[in-house]
């Protein structure tokens, strides 16, 4: 849901028009492009409200060297540190077998007792294993309607684990640069006049939400292990309680994407993604820019996004918007 990842060579081609040795990328969601910029030699803050986004960014983007061994993959498969339960006793009958849910508990009682990387790149590991796991990849359903016997249905969680960890070893390389990836809301970022300000917020469509929460809920709770986050009991998936953030609402989106851009004024350059099948339309997100960023170039590439491509998806396809902003 919203991943860039097919717009990378659009916006690399951006970024190096706009140039310079720092970047931000706000809203960093699935970290392509923060990995993108990272590779691009510049020195990247990562930022998103959600935990299992920020430690994605951790693993691949702020850390430089470290891969997790064997010997750790063998013992995160193996028997159980402490028999701990909690997720095989909350999402029984609702996601995955109980021999999955099993080794999700198990393996967090070993990564728990990991630190740094080569936690994060643990905890990656098992959150995409989960993630390729479901059919889909969201959280806001119960039941098999979707299981179609591809590969990914057909690993068991161990299986995925093994082969998640292998990939993600595989991301990681050094550029000689400095990155941070944080978990916070936009407006506390610290660091306001980069280089290059990169915004892919969430977009607020005329129907239906960009509810990040309700699709992802178990991917964020797994990344915590449930800590610190309101479970929903009354739910049929057993949600995690939305945050509340501004830009997936047509009443508050224009007052959040100006203080968005308020933000940033220092920056070299604002460059943001966009939708066309978001309010407020890419002329008004346009007139709001210039007000912080006079000189405004605009690219229109057709974008299909990966979330929704089921036959039956009505706002699948769309325009998308590359707006680059400068004094």
């Amino acid at each position: 849901m919203g991943s860039k990842y097919a717009l990378l060579p659009h916006l690399e081609r951006a970024f190096a028009q706009v140039g310079g040795a720092t970047a931000v990328d706000a809203f960093s969601g699935s970290g392509v492009v923060s990995y993108l910029l990272k590779a691009q030699g510049f020195n990247v803050t990562s930022n998103d409200f959600m935990a299992f986004s920020s430690t994605v960014a951790r693993a691949t983007v702020e850390n430089s060297h470290t891969r997790l061994s064997l010997e750790l993959v063998e013992k995160i498969c193996g028997p159980s540190a402490d028999g701990r339960d909690f997720i095989q006793k909350t999402f029984t009958g609702i996601f995955f077998n109980a021999e999955d849910l099993a080794f999700l508990d198990s393996a967090w009682s070993h990564i728990d007792q990991l630190i740094g990387y080569e936690r994060d790149i643990a905890l990656s590991a098992l959150i995409l294993s989960a993630a390729r796991k479901q059919p889909r990849g969201v959280f806001s359903f119960v039941g098999t309607r979707y299981v179609d016997g591809r590969r990914d249905l057909q690993l068991s969680m161990e299986e995925h684990f093994r082969e998640r960890v292998a990939e993600y070893n595989a991301t990681v390389f050094d550029m000689g640069t400095t990155n941070v990836a944080v978990t916070g809301d936009v407006f506390d970022l610290n660091v306001t006049a980069p280089d290059i300000a990169y915004l892919d917020p969430p977009y607020a469509p005329p129907s239906d939400d960009t509810d990040y929460m309700k699709r992802y809920h178990f991917l964020e709770g797994l990344s915590v292990y449930w800590r610190g986050v309101e479970i929903m009991t009354q739910t049929k998936t057993q949600k995690i309680a939305k945050r509340f953030t501004p830009f997936a609402y047509k009443r508050t989106i224009e007052d959040a994407l100006t203080r968005t851009f308020e933000q940033f004024a220092g920056a070299g350059a604002i460059v943001m993604s966009y939708g066309s099948n978001a309010l407020p339309g890419p002329e008004r997100v346009g007139e709001l820019l210039r007000a912080v960023k006079p000189n405004v170039e605009v690219q229109a590439i057709d974008h299909r996004y990966s979330f929704g491509t089921h036959a039956a998806a009505t706002r699948r396809a769309a325009s998308e918007y590359i707006f680059i902003g400068r004094d």
